[in-house]
């Protein structure tokens, strides 16, 4: 076999096992989009501070942090499969005892079993993808799943308009998104490839030595969004602005994500994905800046929807350099540790976002924000220097 076929080989892509990884995180992404200005918009009609609907908030990514260490584990004994299959299923049971108990103290333990149970099915099917694409087309790739997951995360908010924020109509569709998640993994569970075990054994703690910078991108990315989805109701409430647009603002913001992360996984793969990270760093530190400018003019809306996409691509270029630097278990251990850090970022953004806000007013959100856009921004820059 010739080297040119040999490369050709590798660079064909598996596309029924990536579609059906690709569509089983969207379908859960519809699910986890929907919840978080929901249960916002139902926390604000009840009085509730803005640091309490923050802390409310937090719980889901709290989740995230406690399960993260268990998924290499959990994988191993239940298969990758198996794992999902049950969460999805648990999943659409939490959503559903929360549509129940429409309390906010009853939430606390819901919300946080909400992240428990969705956390393994994000580290799963990424590290699923990464496994099956090849290193010539990982930026474009990455940029398409990204896009779609956030196209996921955009149908969420927009039912709102549709269902209202009242009753059991919205939680309904996010029930049925969970149920519909286990259903699309069960179907494609002879095209997806096998979890990697070759290599070194690498824990998630471990995994922290191995690429700080990385992962406090990963946290910024969290905090940045979770802070987003939470508080934005609250930020436009204190402009009173109406729910439909605060909710077709966050819908916005997660458009851009949709739209434009494949071509930043193009520009990744043609100038680096470490460039194109602090690319996405600055735009999104200016976006901070432009926010209380903008918010009641109509540029409002192309400055949020670029503002998505370049916050989000600060995540897809880390997992970007995430297949590229690590394989095996270490991938499994980083995939992992990166849903950690996710949780850690929404579980400290939301609740220091809401406090912000309620020592300073409505613009300690952007500058919450900023700060944290330009902490990163300087840990970039010194890692680029040192290398």
């Amino acid at each position: 076999m010739t080297a040119e076929s040999t490369t050709s080989l590798q660079d064909r892509i598996p596309w029924a096992a990536m579609a059906g990884i690709i569509a089983t995180v969207t379908v859960f992404a519809v699910a986890q989009g929907l919840t978080y200005p929901l249960l916002s918009f139902i926390l604000e009609r009840q009085a509730t501070t803005p640091g309490l609907i923050g802390l409310s908030a937090a719980m889901t990514p709290l989740g995230f942090i406690l399960s993260a260490p268990l998924i290499p584990a959990l994988v191993r004994r239940m298969g990758a499969a198996r794992l999902a299959i049950l969460c999805s299923i648990l999943a659409a049971a939490t959503l559903t005892a929360i549509a129940w108990m429409q309390d906010l103290w009853a939430w606390m333990p819901l919300r946080f079993m909400l992240g428990f149970f969705a956390n393994p099915l994000y580290v799963i099917s990424e590290t699923w993808l990464i496994t099956i694409t090849p290193t010539s087309r990982r930026g474009r790739i990455m940029g398409l799943y990204a896009s779609i997951v956030s196209g996921g995360f955009a149908i969420g908010p927009l039912t709102l308009r549709l269902f209202g924020t009242e009753g059991w109509p919205p939680f309904l569709v996010g029930i049925s998104a969970f149920l519909l998640c286990g259903l699309i993994v069960l179907s494609v569970i002879p095209r997806l490839p096998d979890m990697p075990h070759e290599g070194e054994a690498t824990s998630v703690g471990r995994f922290f030595g191995l690429a700080p910078v990385l992962l406090l991108a990963v946290f910024a990315a969290a905090a940045f969004e979770q802070s987003l989805l939470a508080m934005l109701a609250v930020y436009g409430a204190a402009y009173g602005s109406a729910e439909s647009r605060i909710s077709a603002l966050v819908a916005c913001f997660i458009l851009g994500n949709a739209a434009l992360q494949i071509p930043l996984g193009r520009l990744a793969e043609g100038i680096g994905s470490a460039r194109a990270m602090l690319l996405c760093c600055g735009l999104a530190l200016l976006g901070c800046a432009l926010l209380p400018v903008l918010f009641s003019s109509g540029l409002i809306w192309p400055m949020v929807f670029v503002w998505g996409a370049v916050t989000f691509g600060i995540y897809t270029m880390a997992l970007i350099q995430l297949g590229e630097r690590f394989s095996g278990p270490r991938l499994i251990a980083g995939n992992a540790a990166f849903a950690l850090v996710w949780g850690i970022g929404g579980f400290v953004g939301s609740p220091i976002t809401g406090v912000a806000m309620q020592l300073i007013g409505r613009q300690g959100l952007p500058l919450s924000l900023g700060l944290l856009c330009g902490v990163l921004a300087v840990f970039l820059m010194a890692e680029r220097q040192r290398g």
